[in-house]
């Protein structure tokens, strides 16, 4: 993202905070949550109507012309506060329309994280959505269906909803709904691990993803978050996939950075020492 967008982005999110800031404080949490909402529905639309999208996107038209636009279409068809967010992106200068969309969706998806935070519920979505990630990488034909781009957005959506329903947090699912909608180039499971991470970003948290080769007890769980937290001075959330072929030992990434301790790598290095 080159520095005109940057800039618009920095601008949108100060929209999305003063237009919380708008509302009682007992109806900032359902606000946040109708926001993202709305932004992800305004999203879908422009992605359908490219003469939309390109005219309020147009940089050689003047930005309160864009606002202008933005009312007229939406204007009655979402909230006030989500209104308000929309028409601060439109009216700011991107350097190329996919930021402007794309900086929606994220400003939606942070919109609906800051609800989660409200009611206690950021860990348990940043845990629900690393753990879908691990069951749909493990499942061929889920992942296949979930990719098939010769299958209709609102189809695959669909699909997962009625996976997702009763099993996780409301902000889970429109969440995991909304990137299977708008799958580009990535996989499922790596676009579930995105959400999970942004999760963890909204909390200041390192996410560490471990691979185990047993199930880690709840007291190895906690040693190993205790040991990551005081290497890397702040919170790291821990999140453990069993895998049987590592023979021992386990596996840590924390972003680029792998600490391998397992009994594959040693006998890897082994291996690779003996030629």
């Amino acid at each position: 993202m080159y520095a005109a967008s940057r800039e618009a982005l920095t601008q949108t999110r100060a929209a999305l905070s003063s237009a919380l800031g708008s509302v009682s404080a007992g109806a900032a949490t359902a606000a946040a949550a109708q926001i993202g909402a709305e932004l992800f529905s305004v999203v879908e639309i422009l992605d359908e109507q490219r003469t939309l999208r390109s005219a309020l996107s147009d940089t050689s038209t003047p930005g309160n012309v864009r606002e202008g636009l933005a009312e007229q279409v939406f204007g009655g068809k979402v909230s006030a506060e989500t209104l308000a967010v929309l028409k601060a992106a439109v009216g700011q200068d991107w350097s190329v329309t996919s930021d402007l969309l794309n900086s929606l969706v994220l400003v939606g998806r942070e919109s609906l994280l800051k609800a989660a935070a409200d009611q206690g519920q950021l860990d348990a979505v940043e845990d629900e959505l690393f753990r879908l990630g691990r069951i749909v990488a493990g499942d061929p034909k889920l992942e296949q269906a979930l990719s098939d781009r010769s299958v209709p957005a609102k189809r695959k959506r669909e699909l997962l909803s009625k996976l997702l329903y009763g099993k996780v947090t409301a902000v889970a699912e429109a969440l995991a709904t909304q990137a299977v909608g708008r799958l580009k180039n990535s996989a499922p499971a790596d676009a579930f691990d995105e959400l999970s991470n942004l999760a963890a970003a909204q909390r200041e948290a390192v996410v560490a993803k471990v691979r185990s080769s047993a199930p880690l007890s709840s007291e190895q769980s906690d040693r190993l978050t205790a040991t990551l937290t005081r290497t890397y001075g702040k919170p790291v959330t821990v999140h453990v996939e069993v895998d049987p072929e590592l023979l021992s030992g386990l596996v840590v990434r924390v972003g680029d950075e792998v600490i391998d301790g397992s009994g594959a790598g040693r006998l890897a290095a082994l291996r690779k020492s003996l030629k």
